[in-house]
């Protein structure tokens, strides 16, 4: 069976052709914060039923950080009023989503109005706070998680919360730190984060550390098989509450790709073959890892 051919990647983080774990970070312009793309009404739609569902998995918030999410909704309707008027329509008290046309009702939402701003948005919300200790989560609109629970990291410093990640805490901590740090309100920055699944679900709070081997995927399964996950993370300092806002947009598309383009197929091939083995196993890339090879080698010589 043979795939249908997929679209232009929008993003290619692994284009350089090796693995570096690094910021990687890049300032934008205000435009630019949030992202909208084809996949809006669909991912509206996911995070509405999530919301429902599972409320308690993907919104919470430490008590005392009510203001900063108010912040954050406001700055995030202004924003969406001056670029993104397609998406939603303020309604004094109220607004109103355009791609269902359901009316939010601002007064529900003041004990959590970060819960309404991440029902704007494709973006998953995150606020971090200053603390002695480093940067530390004290609230979050959390829909599409990449493999891991808001319920295990509510409250903690980067530091821990970024733990399960190889070489983080030795190489990155720091650097991390020191840019939230020295963030200005008013400037804006994005980075890329990306990784092979065997799932194309929006929602994974778990799947970290697979081993083994999978038989079931192989050269000639992979186009049916494998998705690129990619990460387009945002950061900005809410001006009245000095709190940034850690903006999480995540786009999932078919390993298919890369099929077409045997730049991107070399570039992926050479990011796999200089990615450490830990970091190969954090991902769960190792039950495909040989398989994904043979394939983007085929590719890649084209």
């Amino acid at each position: 069976m043979t795939a249908p051919r997929a679209p232009e990647p929008r993003f290619a983080p692994y284009g350089k052709g090796r693995f570096q774990l690094s910021l990687g970070i890049k300032e934008i312009v205000e435009a630019d914060w949030i992202d909208v793309d084809r996949h809006y009404a669909a991912h509206m739609a996911e995070k509405s039923r999530l919301l429902a569902l599972r409320h308690g998995e993907v919104f919470d918030a430490v008590s005392g950080s009510e203001v900063a999410q108010a912040d954050c909704l406001e700055q995030l309707l202004q924003h969406l009023a001056a670029y993104h008027p397609e998406i939603v329509e303020p309604e004094g008290g109220r607004v109103r989503t355009l791609w269902n046309g359901a009316v939010l009702s601002r007064e529900e939402f003041a004990s959590a109005p970060l819960d309404l701003a991440g029902r704007l948005v494709q973006e998953d919300l995150c606020l971090m706070e200053a603390h002695p200790d480093g940067h530390r989560l004290i609230a979050a609109s959390l829909c599409f998680p990449a493999r891991w629970r808001l319920a295990d990291k509510l409250g903690r410093p980067m530091s821990t919360i970024h733990d399960p990640v190889p070489g983080f805490n030795a190489r990155l901590n720091r650097p991390v730190e020191r840019f939230f740090s020295g963030i200005e309100a008013g400037q804006f920055y994005m980075r890329l984060n990306w990784s092979v699944l065997d799932d194309p679900t929006l929602f994974q709070s778990s799947g970290h550390g697979r081993a083994g081997f999978d038989p079931s995927i192989s050269p000639e399964t992979i186009a049916d098989r494998l998705h690129i996950r990619i990460e387009r993370q945002t950061f900005r300092r809410l001006p009245e509450t000095g709190v940034l806002v850690f903006g999480i947009k995540t786009i999932v598309d078919p390993i298919t790709v890369v099929a077409d383009r045997p730049d991107l197929a070399a570039a992926m091939l050479g990011s796999l073959r200089t990615m450490p083995g830990e970091m190969r196993d954090y991902k769960s890339m190792a039950p495909f890892a040989d398989a994904l090879e043979g394939w983007l080698s085929g590719i890649a010589v084209n």
